[in-house]
């Protein structure tokens, strides 16, 4: 099975030795997504509706560069740094999903690269 490094201009960099994402046959494997905006550079931090939305919106550019949507997701995991933000995470990750959503788990950990509050990552089939 041929393996294919998947990269959006429009997704922020990776800020380690890693692919945005991989494409394994029909399986695409995106890497755990920080509320980085690539156009500024900044990230969103402050503020966790906004930090989610940004999350969504670097794991939607790769989709597309995939030619895939969130239709096409089918497992997630959600990353916090405190559980507390969970109904304000889960209520942004819920607008993207409005039908037949992923499998998905949520973990509290107590740390996220650059300090940050929430990351995402996920699976999906084309």
């Amino acid at each position: 099975m041929a393996k294919e490094v998947i990269y959006s201009a429009t997704a922020p960099e990776p800020i380690g030795p890693y692919s945005q994402a991989i494409k394994a046959g029909n399986m695409l494997f995106i890497s755990g997504q920080i509320a980085i905006q690539k156009s500024t550079g900044e990230m969103i931090t402050n503020n966790i509706t906004d930090e989610t939305a940004q999350v969504m919106a670097n794991l939607n550019d790769i989709l597309k560069s995939a030619g895939m949507d969130f239709s096409h997701v089918v497992k997630s995991t959600i990353f916090l740094k405190d559980m507390n933000n969970f109904p304000k995470v889960n209520e942004v990750y819920g607008q993207h999903f409005k039908t037949q959503p992923p499998a998905r788990e949520t973990v509290e950990v107590s740390r996220l690269p650059k300090d940050v509050n929430v990351e995402i990552s996920c699976i999906a089939v084309s």
